[in-house]
């Protein structure tokens, strides 16, 4: 991306830039799943395992980009499942 400017030349490769267009696309995808998982499932059930998001951000980490991770971060992610398990039942 080039310098910010309130150029044509800048909004013109902001807005053909294909990491920018494609997430926009996963960004209006999961906009349309949210709304159907609420149209289906209560909001008190579905909002907490929205938590789940930084259980998978982890696991990525781990996997794809071999990071390390503190036992205070396994404890947070251990904490956010018990809550999901609470809330499920």
């Amino acid at each position: 991306m080039p310098t910010f400017s309130w150029t044509t030349h800048f909004w013109g490769d902001f807005l053909t830039n294909w990491w920018f267009m494609l997430c926009g696309i996963l960004f209006g995808g999961a906009s349309i799943l949210w709304m159907y998982i609420l149209k289906h499932f209560p909001l008190n059930m579905a909002y907490p395992m929205a938590s789940m998001s930084y259980v998978f951000a982890l696991l990525f980490a781990i996997i794809f980009l071999h990071e390390t991770v503190a036992w205070n971060r396994w404890l947070g992610v251990a904490f956010i499942m018990i809550g999901c398990v609470f809330v499920a039942k």
